[in-house]
This record gives C-alpha cells, sequence and structure tokens, in this order.
C-alpha cells in the first residue's frame, strides 16, 4: 500500500513541479510512473518553488542526493555557483580570491570532489602559477545564468562516474525541448566592491526556440562579466622581510558560450549537441611592500614565540635598509571548451543511452614579471610589529608611500620574466543499457561502459633578454596610489606599462633550458570502466545495487635531473591499477511521508596530477626571496585515493514543501596520497640569491588516510503567509595520520568540524527578499611545497541578502549583497616546533591575512 502511494505522490509532485527549464530529479520509484506528455507542464518561479524542487530531488532518488534548482530561467539562488553549493548541508566552500572557487563534501578534501557537467568531465585549468594543477572544478569558471540544476550525490552508485571520494557534483544545463518556443531571457547587473571602490558590469542572455512539432529545438545562452577584485592584506616571509602588506588586483573577464541542440526525428530516438566554451581573462597585479628589518634582528627582537619566531619587533628606524616595495605582474587566463553528442533511443524492452565527446582547457601565465627597489627611508619604519595575535598589527611612523617614494630606478627583473602554460584535455566515450526485466523485487538493469584519454601538460619557458632592459622611475610604472594590508597606501601599478616593458625585455622565450625541463611534464590517462546495476522496488523498499569495475594506465614524460643537472632528453614512467566498486543504496518508506535511507560503497578518486608529474621542478630559485627554494619530485605510479563509505539517514517530508532529516555518515579511507619534505639539503644547485645550496627536498607517497565520520540535520518549510526557512548543520570529525603531512596536524584538508547554514526569506508574487547565512569552523589549507604552504583558515562566516522586485510580468528588479558583514579571511600556522615547514608556518604565528570585501550587484532582467 505504502509503496502505490508513494507512487501517486511522486506523479502528483513531478506534474506540480515541473521546472521551466525540465524537472531534472533522479530516477523514478518505478518505470511505469511517468508524467503523460499530454499533462500541461506547470511553470515554478521562485524562492518557495526552487527549495521545493530541491527538495523532491532529494526525495525521490534512489541515492544520498542533494540539489540546488533554479529560481527561474537566469536566476540561480546565489550570484556564484560556488556559494549556492555551499547552502546544501555537507559541503563547505573554499572561497578563496573573493569567489567559491572549489567545495569539500563531507570533510574530503576539495580536491577529492568530482564535478560533471550533464554527467561527463568538464576540463579545468587555473590561472594562478602558485596553485597545483589538481582535478578539481574551478567553478569561478561557471556563470549561474547557464545553469538549471546542480545535484550533490553523496553516496555512490555503479552507473555515476567516479573519482569523487567526498562525492560527486552534476552541474545540469538546460535543454531546449524541455522550454517553451521563443523563451527568452536578457540581464544586466552592475557590481561594486568596497575594497577595489570599482562598479563593474555583468550581461546575460537566454533564447530557446523549438518547433511546432516539438522534434527539434535549440539553445543559446551568453554570459559576460567583468569584474575589479582587489584584495589587501598581510602576508608572512621570515625569510627575508618578514611581514609583508600587500594589494592583490584583478581585472576579470568571464565570458560564457552555450549552444545546445535537440533532434527527436521518432518518439524513440533523441539525439542531443551540447557545445559550451568558457573563458576567464586574470590579469593580475600583487604589490608588496616587505618590511625589510635591520640586520641585527635579535636586538630588535623583544618576545618569541615557542619555536624561536620573533612575534614583536621594535623598530628605531636608524642604520637600517627602509622597505622593499614590488610588483608582479602576471598575464593569466583560463579557458574550457567541451562538445558533447548525445543519443538516446527507446526499444520495445531496452532503452540504450549513449555520451560522445571531448573537453578541452588551457590556462596559466602567458607572461610574469617582477618591478622592484627600496621605498622610502629608514625612519619611516620605525615603531612596532606585533605578531602576536591572529593578525599582525604594525604601528609605525608611516604607512603612505607614493611613486616618487622609490629610492631609485626599476626595470623587469630578468629572473622573474617567464610564461607557464597549462593544457587539459579529454576524450571520452559511454553507453549506458537499460531494460526492465521481472525478477522478483528487481525491477531493471542497467550496464555500460565508460572510455576516457585524459593528457595534461604543463611547461615553464625562461627568457633570453635583449642587451639592455627597459627601466624608469617610479613615476615610469606606477600612477597614483591603491589602499593596502595593515592600512597602507602604497603606489598603484600601471599595469599596461610593467607588461609591455616586461615583453620588450624577452628577446626570445627559452624551451631548451634547466629552467624548461625543470616545469616540464605531461601525464596520459587512459580510464576505462564497465559496470553492472540492478534496480529494484517492492513494497516500501525501492533502490539499488550494482558493481562498477575500473582500470586506468598512466604515463608520464619528464626530464631526469641527477648531479645538479637536467638531462638533455625525455624520460617516461609508467603505471597502472585497477578495482572493483561495489555500491548499494536502499530507500525504505516507512510511511508515505517518511524515508529511512542508507547506503555503503567503495569509492576511488585518482591523485592530482601534480603529485603525478614525474618531473623533478624547482620552486623558488632565483626569484629574488630567499630560504623559499623547492625541489619536488611526483610519481606517475601514485595509488588512488580509496575509501569505504556508508549512510545512514531518516527523512520526514511533513508538508509539500517541509521536510526535516537527519543522517549519519562514515568514510574510511584507506588509501591516501601525501607528501613528505625535508628541509635544508643539499642538490648541487646554487641559487644566486643566496649564494648557497639549501634546498627543501618534496616527494609524494601514499600512505593510510584516516576515517571521516559525521552528522547532518536539515529542515525546510514555507508558509502561505509569504515566510519560509531552510536550514542546516554538519558535524565531521575527521582526524587523520599527523605522518601523513609535513605540518603533522593530524587533521584531513579543508575538514571543518561545524558548518552551519540558516535562510531566511519572504516572498509574494511582486517581491521577495531572502536573507542567508554560511558560516564553518577553522579548517586546514594544504598547498605545498607551493608558496603559501599548509595553514590553519580561522572559522568563516558570511551573510549574504538578495531581494526581487517585478516591475510587471515580465521585467524584474535585483539586488545582492555578498559578505555583509566584510568577514576577513584569517590564516595561521599551527604546525609543532618539529615540523618540515617554514617558520611562518608553526606555534600559531599569524601566517596570512586578508580583509573581507562586501559586494553589492543591482540588476534588471527580462524575461518571456
Amino acid at each position: 500500500m505504502l509503496a502505490k502511494n508513494f507512487k501517486k505522490s511522486l506523479l502528483a509532485v513531478n506534474i506540480g513541479l515541473v521546472m521551466s527549464a525540465g524537472f531534472t530529479g533522479a530516477a523514478y520509484a518505478a518505470d511505469e510512473t511517468k508524467v503523460q506528455e499530454d499533462v500541461e507542464v506547470i511553470e515554478v518561479r521562485g524562492i518557495r518553488r526552487s527549495l521545493e524542487a530541491s527538495m523532491n530531488t532529494k526525495r525521490f532518488a534512489d541515492s544520498v542526493v542533494d540539489a540546488v534548482s533554479a529560481e527561474d530561467i537566469g536566476k540561480f539562488p546565489d550570484g556564484d555557483v560556488g556559494e549556492a553549493l555551499g547552502r546544501i548541508s555537507g559541503v563547505a566552500v573554499n572561497r578563496q580570491f573573493g569567489q567559491g572557487q572549489q567545495v569539500s563534501i563531507r570533510g574530503a578534501s576539495s580536491q577529492l570532489t568530482r564535478t560533471l557537467l550533464n554527467g561527463q568531465t568538464v576540463a579545468s585549468t587555473g590561472w594562478y602559477d602558485q596553485q597545483s594543477i589538481d582535478r578539481s572544478f574551478n567553478y569561478t569558471l561557471l556563470p549561474p545564468e547557464l545553469v538549471g540544476e546542480i545535484q550533490v550525490y553523496k553516496s555512490s552508485q555503479a552507473d555515476v562516474v567516479e573519482g569523487g571520494v567526498g562525492g560527486t557534483v552534476i552541474v545540469n544545463t538546460r535543454k531546449p525541448l524541455d522550454l517553451d518556443a521563443g523563451t527568452t531571457f536578457l540581464s544586466a547587473k552592475a557590481d561594486y566592491g568596497t575594497i577595489s571602490e570599482e562598479t563593474d558590469p555583468q550581461v546575460s542572455g537566454l533564447f530557446s526556440w523549438k518547433n511546432d512539432e516539438e522534434t527539434f529545438g535549440l539553445l543559446g545562452s551568453v554570459s559576460w562579466a567583468e569584474t575589479n577584485y582587489q584584495r589587501n592584506g598581510i602576508e608572512s616571509l621570515i625569510g627575508w622581510g618578514d611581514i609583508v602588506p600587500t594589494t592583490f588586483q584583478q581585472e576579470r573577464e568571464r565570458t560564457a558560450l552555450n549552444a545546445t541542440f535537440q533532434y527527436r526525428p521518432t518518439e524513440n530516438l533523441e539525439l542531443g549537441l551540447n557545445i559550451m566554451s568558457l573563458e576567464l581573462d586574470a590579469n593580475n597585479a600583487n604589490t608588496s611592500n616587505f618590511v625589510m628589518f635591520p640586520d641585527d634582528k635579535e636586538a630588535a627582537c623583544e618576545q618569541t614565540n615557542a619555536s624561536g619566531t620573533c612575534t614583536f619587533y621594535r623598530r628605531t628606524g636608524e642604520g637600517a635598509n627602509p622597505g622593499w616595495t614590488q610588483t608582479w605582474a602576471r598575464i593569466a587566463s583560463m579557458s574550457s571548451d567541451t562538445a558533447d553528442f548525445s543519443l538516446k533511443y527507446e526499444g520495445e524492452n531496452f532503452t540504450l543511452k549513449g555520451r560522445f565527446g571531448t573537453t578541452e582547457s588551457e590556462g596559466g601565465t602567458d607572461l610574469t614579471a617582477n618591478y622592484g627597489n627600496f621605498i622610502g627611508v629608514p625612519s619611516d619604519y620605525a615603531g612596532t610589529y606585533d605578531a602576536t595575535g591572529e593578525v599582525i598589527k604594525i604601528d609605525i611612523n608611516n604607512k603612505y608611500f607614493e611613486a616618487s617614494d622609490f629610492a631609485g630606478p626599476l626595470s623587469p627583473a630578468g629572473w622573474a620574466l617567464k610564461k607557464q602554460p597549462n593544457t587539459d584535455e579529454e576524450t571520452y566515450a559511454q553507453l549506458d543499457l537499460s531494460f526492465p526485466v521481472d525478477f522478483g523485487a528487481i525491477t531493471a538493469i542497467k550496464t555500460g561502459f565508460r572510455w576516457a584519454d585524459h593528457e595534461v601538460k604543463q611547461e615553464t619557458y625562461s627568457t633570453t633578454l635583449v642587451d639592455t632592459l627597459p627601466s624608469g622611475d617610479g613615476e615610469t610604472y606606477y600612477s597614483g596610489t591603491m589602499s593596502s594590508g595593515a592600512g597602507f597606501t602604497l603606489p598603484k601599478p600601471d599595469f599596461d606599462k610593467m607588461v609591455a616593458d616586461a615583453r620588450a625585455a624577452i628577446a626570445s622565450f627559452d624551451n631548451d633550458s634547466a629552467v624548461y625541463r625543470s616545469g616540464y611534464g605531461t601525464i596520459e590517462e587512459e580510464n576505462f570502466a564497465v559496470y553492472a546495476m540492478a534496480e529494484f522496488s517492492a513494497e516500501s523498499i525501492r533502490g539499488n545495487f550494482g558493481l562498477r569495475y575500473i582500470s586506468t594506465d598512466a604515463e608520464s614524460d619528464y626530464y631526469g635531473f641527477a648531479n645538479g643537472e637536467y638531462e638533455s632528453s625525455l624520460s617516461t614512467d609508467k603505471a597502472s591499477y585497477n578495482d572493483v566498486l561495489p555500491s548499494i543504496n536502499i530507500a525504505f518508506d516507512l510511511a508515505e511521508d517518511v524515508i529511512l535511507r542508507t547506503s555503503a560503497a567503495q569509492v576511488i578518486a585518482r591523485p592530482n596530477y601534480t603529485d603525478m608529474f614525474s618531473a623533478s621542478s624547482f620552486a623558488g630559485y632565483a626569484d629574488g626571496t630567499a630560504n623559499n627554494e623547492v625541489l619536488t619530485k611526483g610519481n606517475v605510479g601514485l595509488n588512488p585515493f580509496k575509501a569505504t563509505q556508508a549512510d545512514l539517514g531518516i527523512e520526514w517530508y511533513f508538508d509539500g514543501d517541509g521536510m526535516v532529516s537527519a543522517t549519519y555518515f562514515f568514510k574510511d579511507i584507506t588509501s591516501f596520497v601525501t607528501s613528505s619534505q625535508i628541509l635544508n639539503q643539499q642538490i648541487g644547485v646554487v641559487d644566486p640569491d643566496t649564494q648557497g645550496d639549501n634546498w627543501t627536498l618534496s616527494t609524494k607517497l601514499n600512505a593510510s588516510g584516516g576515517q571521516i565520520e559525521g552528522i547532518e540535520l536539515q529542515i525546510q518549510d514555507g508558509f502561505d503567509s509569504g515566510f519560509g526557512y531552510s536550514a542546516n548543520y554538519t558535524f565531521v570529525d575527521a582526524p587523520s595520520e599527523a605522518e601523513n603531512y609535513p605540518d603533522m596536524i593530524p587533521l584531513f584538508s579543508d575538514s571543518s568540524k561545524h558548518t552551519v547554514n540558516l535562510v531566511g526569506y519572504y516572498e509574494t508574487d511582486t517581491y521577495s527578499a531572502r536573507l542567508a547565512y554560511n558560516w564553518r569552523s577553522e579548517y586546514m589549507i594544504r598547498e605545498l611545497p607551493g608558496f603559501y604552504g599548509n595553514r590553519e583558515h580561522q572559522s568563516y562566516g558570511t551573510l549574504d541578502f538578495s531581494a526581487n522586485y517585478s516591475v510587471t510580468d515580465n521585467i524584474d528588479v535585483t539586488f545582492e549583497a555578498v559578505n555583509l558583514t566584510e568577514e576577513d579571511s584569517v590564516q595561521i600556522g599551527v604546525a609543532p616546533s618539529d615540523a618540515e615547514v617554514v617558520p611562518e608556518l608553526r606555534n600559531g604565528y599569524p601566517a596570512w591575512s586578508f580583509e573581507g570585501e562586501a559586494r553589492y550587484k543591482l540588476g534588471v532582467s527580462l524575461r518571456f
């Protein structure tokens, strides 16, 4: 009886809740439960209906799935896809550079989250030369206007592409045959940042058409945004200059194009083609003022921490260097282009689906340049430098500097001129065959395979210089002033002039040098998977179980390094592995509105590409900063991360848009990839900055991971008065062996013990308002052997507000405010004294801190 009631409820919900983009929820309880083609589709708009659609994706899934649904065409709940995902229980967002770039799920690192576009890989590289090449997707590439729904699979099932130990995020775009013919959306916004004090434009549009017979449709959408981002902070470099007020400025230009075609020549056959192009120009200038402490630092130091690092300096302003101001100017970008062909054929007793496509990404820096010289006089810097708290306090005579304060001429530093392009490409093919059966409770069998060939390449080009480098005084390369960290005002770099003179200083780029061979590496990875899965449904029970077999062959080309020199010819390392991944998902319908849900599976996540490069690569060599020289050796033979996981949850759907749930989850990570780091080693290479052979050696290896367990609590409801709310809380206990990390902190990366989301809204037919708060407790960010290293990010909470007013049935005015409280990003070095990390990452030293920025958007949209 309960199963019949469940099917009736499901049919009613799907008729009433089909989004204007089409309902993209998970599988029905049984194949015979289908919405009839002649049933009128009701368009759903607004906050309440968006939450209701997301709730029903969760309710009727066989697996543990949560979702975020668009409130309307072109209107996602948040102006940033990463931030929207952060509203889901168990999901935490990494907000580096002011946006939700990456997400972690249930206490696992963001690098263990698998992101798929319409169920398939989407290639992604980074734009920043200080960040590793990993498998995570950078959500800053993806405009929310292009998205219809995002599903987060927290449990695994055999027909979902492997690769997510934390979970799998599936981004679903819209399809033309799901929309009314002539559907049109246009939007324009103005975006203001409180630190940059710039107002930036954003525009987007969508048009969808289909013929009267609804056999052919096409959809085109575009989004363009320009953002002037500024991040003010304080960075710590004990080896040289110690305390460094910084200003990071970036001109972002994001362009996204999406074209989708659908063709149904018969009732049984459907063909589709989805083309997406994402581009982000991310040119940036990072200006720092190294305070240049006196040569006799011991005399200036009045207090130290447990590892002997000075935490309180007092300068007299006599007999010492002034500060040193320098700017790194980078031409940076990344792009992602995907072409995906799909087919679906409904036979008399089977369904065949296929996807074939390619996805390619290019990114990195096209040019890196550095300009710097002493600035001011020693007496400007007289005062105190207090690093005893979480944020460094600087109290000195003068914090205001202009271009005229440079003590000498500037020119592009020859050692810094380089370019570092990266590429990421995958070609894939997938076929899925499903057919109904009558084997007792088993209602359907599904099987299929997926093949993918993935290639990654990284390069670093050094330069041959012209005989005479361009040069000039401060006014040549800086114009005006800008705010900086710790209350400083610094000269504002003229980015175009710096880049132009950097190009003029380069005679040619060199691909036959130690620098090039150090930075060169390739990975070719061929993955094959085949699976079989059974779906079952009986009185008060439904779900699926299956096996997925995966096989991987990988190889890496590199230049060998021995006796302080690189070989002149390429070497190749090869490795392979295979595994069988079982999974089971069961939903018990205890009552018509109560579901007991459980799952168990084995899952894997392949190692990050940076860890797999077999090259021995230099970092910090001749870069103007002493004592940060690192030699990293990767390992193509790394085994993947592997975990055995389980869930047990109870869900009560007490109203059409109200639910409460509690879920316990557990992950036993048996195979783990980590790094080993040893300081102060000689390798036969002398750094010209220090004239010393003193290196940090970093290697990659497999280790045992640890166990993650936690609890998710969710509740949401909407009322006839127009008010509604959604709230969730996640507790995660994620200990890991201290020996797994150079910092010796026994905790998984990116794991916050507590995460809280609170959303309240009021909505009428004419206007709506939404207030949302997201908070997470402290967590470890690990980027060793990269520049920023391993540190603990302190607890972080953001308060966001959005409002919508319908001027007419077709015109809306929107307002968004992000990070109203201007929450700061505070990052502390918490490693013990004996950890193999630099001093600023130990014993609670305030390693990095960045001022929070609020952003305000005012827009108008047109839809019909």
